[in-house]
């Protein structure tokens, strides 16, 4: 099993309204990933947002740097918003990454949750689902092929054109992002595609029958089931003392809601919906089978180490925060 921790670039705001600089907290995610290396954490991602209250737009340039300061951990996009994207650049981007890191660079392609890329790059929400499609089957086509020909709708054709740097054996590897659609869950599965599914702030026992149904498409296609790979996403805080920690964080994590939620037309987030996701949770029964439980980890360290046994991916979504809470586990984790 592979544990990780992604990022979406935060900037945090003060008792008094004023954001923190964006310059700042680049400079923070880098120390940052430093650390998780350091620790012994196998993945860090940071995603692709185009808003005012996170700090990334571009997730490679972040991972670019990182890989010249860190050794082992594996660095990835989480997610790269592809259909508003050109695949073209976006390998070649990626492969990049790969080259200077020695083979650490993983793709995770997605639809995006937030949908400011697509007028910010002259993209029709209508074309939504087409985009994704035709971009997703360029992006894997030029992970297979050096030269490529290839006409679509939303971008010019390629004739016989080569795709340069190539990754690292020439095979960059790529995730696909799901946030619960049974649609995104039989693309996956046929194309062979290894899958994220994001539970936040959802149930996982919901997830359960998109699982079971990814592992039948999966199989139905002919692909190896040795080589299945699955990966959870979880909002995650930690600390000490369960009670203390929960208490610090409602604040924090109830005002980023509703940030959010504004835009969407949620009413606000709710104490009792912070407590029922803070439930506890056996990773390795959500890892395996998606039980009912919650789609956030929040609290005590030891609720979740000792419980990370399966060999698949599991990916904690953190903010900014973590570093007033995390430390302890990543000591813990660095000492076993």
């Amino acid at each position: 099993m592979e544990l990780g921790i992604g990022m979406f670039g935060d900037l945090q705001v003060n008792a008094k309204g004023e954001v923190q600089p964006a310059q700042q907290r680049l400079q923070e995610i880098i120390e940052e990933i430093k650390l998780m290396d350091e620790v012994g954490l196998d993945f860090y991602g940071i995603g692709e947002h185009h808003r005012p209250d996170y700090a990334v737009s571009t997730p490679e340039i972040i991972l670019a740097a990182a890989s010249t300061v860190t050794k082992n951990i594996k660095l990835g996009s989480a997610v790269s918003v592809l259909s508003s994207s050109d695949p073209v650049k976006l390998y070649q981007s990626f492969a990049t990454i790969d080259l200077i890191s020695n083979g650490r660079a993983e793709l995770m392609a997605g639809r995006g949750s937030f949908i400011e890329s697509f007028p910010l790059f002259g993209y029709n929400l209508q074309d939504y689902d087409e985009l994704y499609e035709e971009k997703l089957e360029l992006l894997l086509k030029i992970n297979k092929e050096q030269k490529i020909t290839w006409k679509g709708k939303f971008r010019p054709a390629l004739n016989n054109q080569e795709i340069l740097p190539r990754a690292v054996d020439n095979n960059l590897k790529i995730w696909v992002a799901i946030g619960g659609t049974p649609e995104s869950v039989e693309r996956a599965g046929r194309l062979g595609l290894p899958v994220i599914f994001a539970i936040i702030g959802g149930n996982p026992a919901s997830f359960k029958p998109l699982f079971d149904y990814y592992k039948k498409v999966y199989q139905a296609y002919g692909h190896d089931m040795a080589k299945l790979e699955v990966g959870v996403h979880m909002h995650s805080f930690f600390g000490e003392n369960s009670i203390e920690t929960a208490d610090y964080y409602y604040p924090l994590y109830s005002s980023q809601m509703d940030r959010v939620g504004r835009s969407r037309g949620w009413p606000p987030y709710q104490k009792n919906q912070f407590d029922f996701g803070r439930s506890k949770v056996d990773l390795r029964i959500v890892m395996l089978s998606f039980p009912k439980k919650s789609g956030e980890v929040i609290g005590h360290r030891n609720t979740i180490v000792g419980l990370l046994t399966h060999r698949d991916k599991l990916f904690f979504r953190m903010t900014k925060y973590y570093k007033l809470c995390s430390q302890p586990i990543l000591n813990k984790s660095k000492r076993q």
